[in-house]
């Protein structure tokens, strides 16, 4: 019985880490080019049960069997394996501004921050004091050459990210853009910015059909669908009153247990 508390204490842990993610993407559903993040459980090894009282080998026409013939599994609880991020395509929203980028397809912006390098699909960017390209919090966008820096807003970006003034339609720089060997192990550090780890590897940039196309005057939206995100709110709690409920028993059938135990005596 003591088991049962267990099992439905960590299946209530796992959908509150379910719950935490869900709530986090609904409250980013309107965050331009945000990417929702799923959690992942997976289940405790299995108990393979037998009977305790037939123990030993038996003879058969056909040779020798176990007479403890196997009961079942038991499962041992859940836990939350891995939070993930969900790198689909996001739909495009007009601005008609020309400071904003959509990427369509998969690579990210590369921004510098006073950490170091750090990648991100939001690209809504505006011209700072200086005339250099940043992003709504300051961060300066990288070309492949450095700092993108501008006259005015009246500048003209490529399908191909390349950026040209707007009085001689003279070459600036091309947008960085980067890759991974594996995107889905990005680190997100807040304000829409990722950082790359071991196990996603160094970014290294996109080049020929690994480029994505740009779109001048658009950005990306959220991937997160408010409805399914909303069924799955349903779905945790019900998943969590669930194992609530089945404390509460096996809580019951305990009280019971030591009540019979301490009558008995």
């Amino acid at each position: 019985m003591i088991r049962g508390w267990y099992i439905g204490s960590s299946g209530m842990n796992a959908q509150q880490n379910r719950l935490d993610a869900i709530a986090n993407n609904l409250a980013n559903a309107d965050t331009t080019g945000y990417k929702r993040d799923i959690a992942v459980s997976k289940s405790f090894p299995e108990l393979l049960m037998r009977r305790m009282n037939d123990d030993g080998v038996y003879e058969t026409p056909f040779g020798s069997a176990d007479v403890a013939p196997i009961v079942g599994k038991i499962g041992l609880g859940v836990e939350t394996n891995e939070l993930y991020t969900d790198f689909e395509q996001g739909s495009f929203k007009q601005t008609s501004t020309n400071t904003d980028v959509a990427l369509s397809g998969e690579g990210f912006f590369a921004v510098q921050t006073p950490s170091g390098e750090r990648y991100t699909r939001n690209g809504n960017f505006l011209i700072g004091k200086e005339g250099i390209l940043e992003t709504k919090e300051g961060y300066p966008v990288l070309g492949e050459n450095g700092y993108i820096r501008v006259e005015d807003d009246r500048f003209t970006i490529n399908p191909d990210g390349m950026v040209y003034s707007s009085d001689n339609m003279e070459l600036i720089d091309r947008l960085k853009v980067v890759r991974f060997d594996n995107e889905r192990y990005l680190q997100k550090m807040g304000s829409s910015l990722y950082q790359s780890t071991d196990i996603s590897g160094n970014a290294y940039i996109a080049e020929g059909k690994e480029r994505p196309s740009f779109l001048q005057g658009y950005t990306e939206t959220s991937n997160v669908n408010v409805v399914n995100e909303m069924v799955s709110m349903i779905e945790v709690n019900r998943a969590y009153e669930a194992n609530q409920k089945t404390i509460q028993a096996e809580d019951t059938m305990m009280s019971t247990l030591w009540g019979k135990v301490v009558l008995s005596r």
